[in-house]
């Protein structure tokens, strides 16, 4: 009795590299939000000016626009894995897929623009 070993396989198998993603990416935020916390304890920012010159050190702009590339990557696993799960059509899913992938693209050129702007 021989078995039919042709199983059809369905799904885009994102699993692994998702939850890797989502994990390796929440934890460069949580270094980065505490590197703040520690930096706001030991600098004193006591209004804009000052805050302003802690972003003038080129290492926190590069550190927090890291921050920012995490936040999007993040931010599109789970939109993507969310739509998905429950937006069963096609169609409506490419056009949210593709106002997603363009709103977080431009989000990160905006924030950009204001780190080196």
């Amino acid at each position: 009795m021989v078995k039919n070993l042709n199983r059809v396989i369905t799904g885009a198998h994102y699993g692994l590299r998702d939850w890797l993603i989502q994990r390796i990416t929440a934890v460069v935020m949580v270094v980065y939000v505490l590197l703040l916390a520690f930096l706001f304890g030991f600098y004193p920012i006591s209004d804009y000016a000052a805050l302003k010159s802690l972003f003038t050190n080129q290492w926190i702009r590069i550190v927090s626009f890291l921050f920012f590339i995490s936040l999007c990557w993040h931010a599109w696993v789970g939109i993507r894995n969310v739509l998905m799960d429950y937006v069963h059509a096609t169609g409506i899913r490419l056009t949210m897929y593709i106002v997603v992938i363009i709103s977080l693209f431009l989000y990160l050129i905006w924030f950009a623009e204001i780190l080196w702007g």
